[in-house]
């Protein structure tokens, strides 16, 4: 699912590079090539040496989301991709969710999966989110930098 990279791709482990972390609207933006978000995700991904990385309750969203509007065939690809490592889930810590709690109750706007985006971001540290979803990640400000990069 992921492109293939234009060049050798160095491991994110040990070389210094923060893992770019993964929303649901990106992963299905990935998979559907008329998504009006395709072809920028794709190119922006070829380019980049950080690896993927997604909280695990954006893997239900995103299957769901794949396999109503492409069907069976390519949500198998994507399951792939993932048993290939082509994306590292993380999982929830009961921190994770006790703050997905707190966001839900500080931002009506927020459901379980972007809350759980936000915990996971704040968590490791991570300052850049991959998506599709700009009003709403724009409007969240985590607790361990002001604003989240938006990328692409």
């Amino acid at each position: 699912m992921r492109p293939a990279p234009s060049r050798q791709q160095a491991p994110a482990t040990g070389a210094g590079l923060m893992p770019l972390l993964v929303d649901t609207g990106a992963l299905y933006a990935l998979a559907d090539a008329d998504d009006a978000w395709h072809r920028r995700m794709r190119d922006f991904l070829a380019g980049e040496r950080q690896a993927l990385l997604t909280p695990s309750t954006v893997i239900p969203e995103a299957a769901y989301l794949i396999r109503s509007r492409l069907g069976p065939r390519i949500e198998k690809m994507f399951v792939e991709s993932l048993a290939a490592g082509e994306i590292t889930v993380e999982n929830l810590t009961q921190a994770d969710l006790a703050r997905c709690a707190q966001l839900l109750g500080e931002y009506d706007f927020l459901g379980l999966v972007d809350a759980s985006l936000v915990a996971v971001a704040e968590r490791l540290k991570l300052k850049a989110l991959v998506t599709t979803d700009r009003r709403d990640f724009r409007r969240v400000h985590p607790k361990h930098i002001t604003a989240f990069d938006l990328l692409p």
